[in-house]
């Protein structure tokens, strides 16, 4: 039931018609209590309804002008009751970080892009916020109620700080997560390719053992064949030549 309570602290900051509203909104309490103008308007009409806001009467009623409205005594009763009643904090649920989870077990294909994105638009935002800073709350600004505005505005630097600094950290680990599967894979490849070439080695001696021709067994000496007459040796002088000169001529 926030939107109600946003909308008369709008107003109670400054009378309002519902198209200002909804301008207001987009500069300021939108950025953490968003709200389309169908809501707006949805939501002035109840105020009305029940007796917390009241249109205000133009002093010179114009076709077309915009009906603006103002907080009425039992609107502001409600604010304070509504501010100062204990609420627990948000139990967090974002989609982004559940993504993360199921990547580890189905894998992060297209995840990193989107984190990529998601740190841009973090980034814009810290900008955005930083710029309202610099424009709003310069030094020396510092009355009560501009200290808790300033309160809300650090909450939003805060959080896009916090963002942006995360949304680095998990890229970096996307990073070293390619780094180690690529290291891997290339170990991988690497023992292939070594046990391949053993393979082969052993391969290629085995067929080189299997075509080696076989000799005598260890211990015989290889001799004429078994009946042939044994060969004598050759004279001192050698073998005597045929021909004229020869013995019996």
């Amino acid at each position: 039931m926030s939107l109600p309570h946003a909308i008369l602290t709008a107003l109670l900051e400054k009378p309002s018609s519902g198209l200002e509203l909804t301008r207001r909104f987009d500069k300021s309490i939108g950025y953490f209590w968003s709200a389309t103008h169908q809501q707006i308007y949805r939501e002035l009409g109840k105020l009305e309804a029940e007796g917390l806001i009241r249109a205000l009467t133009a002093e010179q009623p114009a076709r077309g002008q915009k009906k603006a409205y103002e907080v009425l005594p039992a609107g502001r009763a409600e604010l304070i009751r509504w501010t100062s009643t204990a609420q627990d904090p948000k139990p967090m649920r974002d989609a982004l970080l559940l993504r993360l989870r199921a990547a580890a077990v189905v894998g992060a294909g297209g995840l990193e892009v989107d984190l990529r994105r998601h740190l841009e638009l973090h980034e814009r935002q810290l900008a955005e916020y930083r710029e309202i800073e610099r424009r709003d709350f310069p030094p020396g600004r510092d009355a009560p109620d501009d200290r808790l505005r300033h309160l809300v505005l650090r909450a939003g630097i805060d959080l896009e700080t916090f963002w942006t600094g995360w949304l680095g950290h998990a890229l970096a680990e996307f990073t070293q997560i390619a780094e180690s599967a690529q290291d891997t894979e290339g170990a991988q490849g690497t023992k292939g390719a070594d046990d391949a070439r053993i393979a082969e080695s052993t391969e290629s001696a085995e067929n080189a053992v299997r075509e080696e021709p076989a000799g005598p067994p260890d211990g015989e000496r290889a001799g004429p064949p078994e009946g042939a007459a044994p060969t004598e040796p050759p004279g001192p002088g050698g073998a005597e030549p045929d021909g004229p000169g020869s013995e019996g001529a």
